[in-house]
């Protein structure tokens, strides 16, 4: 709380703002927690608002550690009153896909309490599907209430968690008047009227997905103090599209491929890699692993040998190749201090197709939220936006192999 006095000491004192923070109140030997936005005003916090509705579903647990807001949250400024909700509150006002069913709705009592414009503070993460639900829900709260709706969301990656912002302002009829842009912060100043100003949204799910991934490596390497990162880089889509989206978030001078072959890797996985790394214009070296691989042949054979007969689908010198590639980009990372990348994807993590210690080594896996066959159609937006083959058509033509036996296809 020291902290918002000291802000509201700073603020111009005509200057209403609403501030989140974590508020708490003593209540005889318990200390409870409150998910609160302060109204900051006049050089002093005028009011604070408590969450009233703490969901406990998909990544959300608030009522585990908060508790909930029991009033309307309500505000007069310039003659007009606003109702504040903060998140969820407003996630359980219109029938459709995204209702909640608790049994408050913050919004209509917000209406009820005579809130003229309708304020909500927002850390919604991202997903494909609320590009569309989370406008369309917001515009059906400003037609159902004949209201202006104004959404604030959060900008920026937290961990796994992205935030996409695309902050709007809904008019009564629920026509949009107003949208901030996806996924880099902005200050945008409207007044309560039709035409105001309208930033352009990714075209596809593919383009959107595409910078909440950039959004969400930046942050996350350089929240964690890193300014560097490395790559395995296979010949694959999915290194490809991962070096793609660390080139745009880190700038390619800070992004290092490491090509490891062995005896089982094409040439053409070795030229798409290297072709790769020069269109993005990021560090490329060549470490051939394939005299580590042959120690451990020569030096785990006979012991696995004399334990016992390999059985029809054994893997085991396949995994032991991706955990030399492991080891060794493990050993960039500790040396110079380059974030390890992972890139395997959805549908690999899904079914195991993936060696521990191996190729799930590192510290960001950027694309295991997309499924394989996404990941084709995010690597042809990359090269779209480019208007050009930064991921070589090869890459993305050819049959998907991991390359750690003869004749090996992933299919």
């Amino acid at each position: 709380f020291a902290a918002l006095a000291r802000l509201a000491a700073e603020l111009p004192p005509a200057l209403a703002v609403l501030v989140g923070f974590v508020d708490r109140e003593r209540r005889g030997e318990r200390t409870l927690l409150f998910n609160a936005v302060a109204l900051v005003r006049g050089g002093v916090v005028e009011q604070v608002f408590h969450k009233r509705l703490l969901p406990t579903y998909d990544v959300f647990d608030e009522d585990r550690y908060f508790e909930s807001g029991a009033r309307p949250l309500v505000f007069d400024a310039g003659g007009v009153r606003f109702g504040v909700t903060i998140c969820e509150d407003a996630w359980n006002d219109v029938d459709g896909p995204l209702r909640a069913h608790y049994d408050v709705d913050p919004v209509a009592d917000c209406v009820t309490a005579g809130a003229q414009v309708l304020l909500n503070l927002a850390a919604s993460p991202f997903t494909l599907k609320k590009r569309g639900l989370r406008p369309a829900m917001f515009a059906g709260i400003a037609r159902k209430h004949a209201r202006p709706v104004v959404c604030v969301n959060q900008v920026g990656g937290n961990d796994d968690l992205i935030f996409d912002g695309t902050s709007a302002v809904f008019g009564p009829d629920g026509s949009l008047w107003a949208r901030a842009p996806s996924f880099q912060e902005q200050v945008l100043v409207v007044d309560l009227a039709p035409a105001q100003r309208v930033a352009e949204v990714p075209a596809s799910d593919e383009a959107a997905a595409l910078d909440a991934l950039v959004l969400g490596t930046r942050d996350y390497a350089y929240k964690c103090g890193f300014r560097l990162a490395v790559i395995g880089l296979s010949g694959g889509v999915d290194s490809a599209l991962v070096a793609c989206i660390a080139a745009r978030a880190l700038g390619p001078e800070r992004v290092l491929g490491v090509a490891m072959p062995t005896r089982y890797s094409s040439e053409h996985s070795r030229r798409d890699a290297q072709a790769l790394a020069e269109a993005l214009g990021i560090a490329y070296r060549v470490i051939d692993i394939d005299p580590v691989f042959q120690r451990h042949l020569d030096a785990l054979g006979p012991s696995l040998d004399a334990l016992g007969a390999p059985g029809a689908t054994d893997v085991t010198w396949e995994n032991v190749q991706a955990r030399i590639r492991g080891t060794t980009v493990m050993a960039i990372s500790n040396r110079f201090g380059h974030l390890l990348l992972t890139t395997g994807n959805k549908s690999e993590i899904a079914v195991g197709y993936c060696t521990l210690y191996g190729d799930m080594a590192g510290g960001l896996a950027v694309i295991s939220d997309l499924p394989k066959t996404f990941v084709y159609k995010v690597a042809a937006e990359v090269n779209r936006q480019a208007g050009r083959f930064l991921i070589p058509e090869n890459t993305l033509t050819k049959p998907p192999s991991a390359e750690l036996r003869p004749n090996q296809l992933d299919a």
